[in-house]
């Protein structure tokens, strides 16, 4: 289980820094269309700094997969989300973005949330990758139903200032959707294929809306609002996932449930403190 941490530690720098890349990337393109896949994916292909974050993308997220398959999905996720700090040092010194003083505070709340969680969680042995499939049906169903709330918010007109953080609430849910279903195939055993395929096939799906999401976000809003977003909702929908369908345990003691409660609220505050004042909006998507 110590090596999936270590892997969880060095995915979360290859993240963070791949997504800053990829938000440089975006905003030298053309704004993204659900309507134009095939146009929009040539105009970002054209940019380096994008076609340079997705490709380290791409291997953050086979490292990332490795670290699920050796640890339970609430540490791994934990691990990620305390990374966040690293994203604000790296957009400052790297690529000179602001970061304002809410979203230092933001981003300190979220990880030392989500940190807080993983430290007050009992002794783990093993990558938990076991599950019923009512609780694993009924949790992404959830996450279903929140992301097709999500995609409506982001139709209304009377939402027009906030598209940027509805659409990266929704990459974050899409991808948190993919990590509890690739978690999922760890503990399913020696199942048939025909049974796997349509797993798979959802997995790749809900993998390609969820890039195509987080790119939209990314163009609509500051580097530190959209990535930090994405990563909230991401983590803390998995963590909960590594809870409720997976098994890892909570605090068995009245100090480590109050523990557990603050980290919570922190990650709440996080996620209301994330938004920039001064972000700008693109093109709908």
């Amino acid at each position: 289980m110590e090596f999936g941490i270590a892997l969880a530690l060095v995915a979360a720098l290859m993240t963070n820094l791949a997504s800053l890349l990829k938000h440089r990337g975006c905003h030298h393109a053309t704004p993204v269309r659900l309507r134009q896949p095939l146009q929009s994916a040539r105009a970002l292909a054209g940019s380096r700094w994008f076609a340079a974050g997705w490709g380290l993308a791409a291997v953050a997220w086979l490292v990332h997969v490795a670290a699920l398959s050796m640890a339970p999905i609430s540490l791994v996720q934990a691990v990620l989300a305390g990374g966040a700090v690293l994203l604000a040092v790296m957009s400052q010194r790297l690529f000179g973005d602001p970061v304002e003083r809410r979203q230092w505070l933001a981003l300190f709340l979220g990880g030392g949330g989500l940190a807080l969680l993983a430290v007050t969680v009992p002794q783990l042995h093993g990558s938990h990758s076991e599950f019923s499939p009512g609780a694993i049906l009924g949790f992404e169903g959830g996450l279903a139903l929140l992301a097709s709330g999500l995609a409506l918010g982001h139709r209304s007109q009377r939402l027009t200032q906030r598209h940027g953080v509805l659409l990266a609430a929704l990459a974050g849910t899409l991808i948190a959707f993919a990590g509890i279903a690739i978690k999922g195939l760890f503990g399913v055993g020696e199942v048939s294929i025909a049974l796997i395929a349509p797993w798979v096939a959802l997995i790749v799906i809900c993998g390609a809306l969820a890039q195509y999401t987080t790119v939209a976000a990314l163009q609509r809003g500051q580097a530190i609002e959209a990535i930090g977003l994405i990563g909230l909702v991401a983590n803390a929908s998995q963590i909960a996932g590594g809870v409720l369908v997976f098994g890892d345990p909570l605090s068995a003691n009245p100090l480590g449930i109050a523990l557990q409660t603050t980290a919570f609220a922190m990650v709440c505050a996080s996620a209301l403190l994330l938004p920039s004042r001064t972000g700008r909006q693109l093109a709908p998507a």
